[in-house]
């Protein structure tokens, strides 16, 4: 049920500058403190599949749970599949009820989820069912954060930066990575595998303890409270940010009347309604984030899930030497976001998402070629896979970006939920493929030809970043989409009455 102050009169728009004065403000402290403490979940995800990829071996083997290969391969599924019910029901979540109430529960959730899991005690039946229950568990809450956090970041992060923000953030995933990688090889040799394997599922939830301490003290997003009536709360959570600027002495701009804006809070819109507005009303949007997140996603299950069985069938490298070669792997995806993302805010969306994604492609399809010629060896081909993905990665992070900006606020979180949903089942095909053409490395054309599929595939996101592509760049959200909620232009003569806000 709404609260009596989101019980707003139809007749009498709220007027708010709100937006405006978000977008205005410099970078401070709290803007820092703000993505730490929300882009950690992309760190978690990215720890959370490496540290499940690492201990794979153990959990076959009596001091893992003495599971059957295809057992082991369904644990990822599992947690895949967690993924998406988590996206959409909490994205559901987080549009009514709040960003910061979700990404508080998302987190715990997650928390339990891993916890969970590290308590597998024993290798019978019932417990591997456990295991299963407690991945899917972890998926939820890391799907939530997806769908939460994105939300979060584009409404609380002034225009200026958002770009190069929220690509940075996406491109943490990488950074979680590689601490799953040498944590993981760092606990399997240093103790008991039984042992080593479960510690492995706590290195998450110790990280994510930290953070929900930090995510207490964040407010909600002024403008998801201002859009759902909340004009005494909004004005609060935006008087309390303004605050925390203030206190590094920095003056504040004035805020731009102009940019003022009307609201007539709307009601709720379930799954099947946003799916009318979006390939109905938006069609191009839709085509765009659809097309964008699910090349991406191709792509990067093809690679990520089949890179040490290409390493280990044609090149010869032993098992235990893998996580090396990852690791310089992980080290390109997650330095392409950093030093391209500026970009993105300056060169702007259009040119860098479909240049991006265009590049890779011709990358991969070069690489392709060396590869089926017999040029390529354990060392060349990750340092090929590393160039090409530094601009993938920033491509990639630029489509959870594109997704999450380009739709309105009132069905932001939802939208993620969508688009993340749709990818996550289109990539899921990619690694049967892959894993399908890889074989026993006797057919290395089959293989050639896989890489070239993947690179018209990541052609087409760029081509169609290029010519539907949204210059989102440096303009406000309210200005890139316009909110559901907003009705006419907010001016209003003196005594006119209307309620207003911010």
């Amino acid at each position: 049920m709404a609260s009596p102050e989101a019980e707003v009169r139809r007749e009498h728009p709220i007027r708010s500058l709100i937006p405006a004065r978000i977008d205005r403000l410099p970078w401070s402290p709290f803007h820092t403190r703000l993505v730490v403490a929300l882009g950690v979940a992309w760190v978690l995800d990215g720890l959370e599949i490496t540290v499940a990829g690492s201990v794979a071996s153990i959990l076959e083997k009596p001091e893992g749970l003495s599971m059957s290969a295809a057992a082991v391969g369904a644990v990822a599924t599992v947690y895949l599949v967690g993924e998406v019910v988590g996206a959409l029901f909490f994205g559901h979540l987080s549009d009514r009820l709040g960003r910061r109430n979700l990404f508080i529960i998302t987190l715990a959730v997650y928390l339990i989820g891993s916890g969970l899991t590290a308590l597998t005690l024993g290798n019978g039946v019932g417990w591997i069912v456990f295991l299963y229950f407690t991945r899917f568990i972890a998926g939820m809450g890391i799907g939530g954060e997806y769908a939460a956090i994105n939300s979060a970041i584009d409404e609380l992060i002034p225009a200026r930066y958002r770009g190069r923000v929220d690509i940075a953030v996406n491109g943490t995933y990488w950074f979680g990575a590689i601490l799953g990688t040498l944590g993981t090889f760092i606990l399997l040799n240093a103790v008991h595998p039984s042992l080593g394997w479960r510690l492995g599922f706590l290195l998450g939830p110790v990280l994510g303890l930290i953070i929900i301490v930090v995510r207490r003290n964040l407010p909600e997003s002024p403008r998801w409270q201002i859009m759902n009536g909340r004009r005494d709360a909004a004005e609060k959570s935006i008087t309390y940010i303004e605050e925390e600027v203030r206190k590094t002495g920095r003056d504040l701009p004035a805020v731009d009347e102009s940019k003022a804006i009307a609201l007539v809070p709307a009601s709720e819109i379930g799954y099947l309604r946003l799916l009318r507005l979006l390939f109905r009303e938006m069609p191009g949007r839709a085509t765009l984030g659809a097309t964008l997140m699910i090349t991406q996603s191709f792509l990067y299950n093809a690679i990520f899930f089949t890179y040490s069985l290409v390493l280990t069938t044609f090149f010869h490298v032993p098992s235990g030497n893998v996580p090396l070669y990852f690791i310089a792997f992980a080290v390109g995806n997650f330095v392409g976001p950093l030093v391209l993302g500026p970009l993105f805010d300056t060169i702007g969306r259009r040119k860098m998402i479909g240049g991006t994604y265009l590049l890779s492609g011709v990358l991969l399809a070069i690489t392709a070629v060396f590869f089926n010629a017999g040029m390529l060896d354990a060392l060349t081909q990750t340092i090929a896979w590393t160039v090409i993905f530094f601009f993938a990665s920033a491509g990639a992070s630029a489509a959870y970006l594109t997704v999450s900006e380009i739709f309105p606020l009132e069905v932001r979180a939802k939208a993620i939920a969508v688009f993340f949903a749709i990818a996550q089942c289109f990539g899921a095909i990619a690694p049967l493929i892959y894993g399908a053409l890889i074989g026993d490395g006797s057919r290395p054309f089959l293989l050639f030809i896989g890489y070239l599929m993947g690179a018209v595939i990541m052609a087409i996101g760029g081509l169609v970043a290029w010519f539907l592509g949204v210059d989102a760049e440096r303009k406000s959200l309210e200005d890139v989409v316009s909110p559901l909620a907003a009705r006419a232009p907010a001016t209003r003569a003196p005594g006119a009455g209307s309620p207003s806000a911010g």
